[in-house]
């Protein structure tokens, strides 16, 4: 419960993340002791881009970092792949050896729990992601995919009149 915060209806990210900050104690005493603050928009540089965690607490307890990914509304099922990004990046550039891997947490105003059952059990599932071009590439790289393809295609060929008795 929140409403220590004291926001009206109709507010940001950014005031909620600020109502948080302004009013630490509470917000730790509802979540428990256990917790120390680390950052608030605590930067992360993953290739070449830079995100920001919200905030970024410590639970003692639990020996990990807390990486919070405030919204204002509505649960929708891509927060989970958001909070997964963060918690991979702060395990592979900020949690020490010793500590136990990060926890997202997205608190959100209301949530289908449908949705956040199949979000998180599709987090778990494998997933691919492939890049596109707008537009067709060199004609050069085509003919030189096309040869390749052809290559293949001929081993694949050659290893079944191999393999036939």
């Amino acid at each position: 419960m929140l409403e220590f915060l004291g926001l009206q209806d109709d507010y940001s990210e950014q005031e909620l993340r600020h109502a948080i900050l302004a009013n630490l104690r509470d917000f730790f005493l509802e979540f428990g002791r256990d917790l120390t603050f680390v950052g608030e928009e605590y930067p992360l540089t993953v290739g070449n881009d830079t995100f920001y965690v919200d905030l970024l607490f410590f639970d003692r307890r639990l020996q990990c970092l807390i990486a919070v990914d405030l919204t204002k509304g509505k649960f929708k099922p891509e927060y989970v792949g958001r909070s997964q990004f963060y918690c991979a990046a702060l395990d592979e550039q900020i949690k020490l050896p010793h500590e136990k891997p990060s926890i997202g947490l997205v608190p959100c105003k209301s949530a289908d729990r449908v949705q956040v059952r199949l979000a998180l059990t599709a987090a778990a599932e494998q997933i691919g992601v492939a890049t596109y071009q707008t537009g067709l590439p060199a004609t050069d790289l085509i003919e030189r995919r096309q040869a390749q393809f052809r290559l293949e295609a001929f081993r694949g060929e050659s290893d079944l009149k191999e393999k036939k008795p």
